[in-house]
């Protein structure tokens, strides 16, 4: 079982950058592969990036690949989505999740383990 707890979302204007932060607790981590999707209500869960176990694998969705950075240390059991110059569009509710498989996948159901969600609000 793993537990995972999100943190970092809140309400910035377009054009300011966050970092969202997930702390993972419980069986191994370093693992897990990782990801990060979005939802906005009405909407289906969306992908918004992934990483493998040591790292130095990513994925992203195409719309915000230059924009939006995922990393992870293992040594702290947390991963990160560091998003700049952000856009109303990116408005929605971001969710840390780990699989149980080491390589990352662009589908929510490959991931075993979600957290809570936290919200990103990005104001015009």
């Amino acid at each position: 079982q793993v537990q995972l707890v999100e943190s970092g979302g809140g309400l910035v204007q377009a054009g300011d950058s966050l970092r969202l932060s997930c702390a993972a607790s419980g069986r191994t981590f370093s693992t897990n592969a990782m990801g990060w999707f979005r939802q906005v209500v009405g909407k289906e869960r969306e992908f918004v990036a992934a990483v493998n176990w040591s790292g130095d694998t990513t994925f992203y969705a195409d719309s915000l690949k230059g924009r939006f950075t995922i990393s992870r240390d293992n040594a702290k059991n947390s991963v990160y989505l560091q998003m700049n110059n952000l856009k109303p569009e990116d408005t929605a509710v971001y969710y840390c999740a780990a699989s149980q498989s080491n390589w990352p996948s662009l589908k929510n159901y490959a991931y075993d383990y979600w957290g809570q969600g936290t919200q990103v609000t990005v104001s015009s």
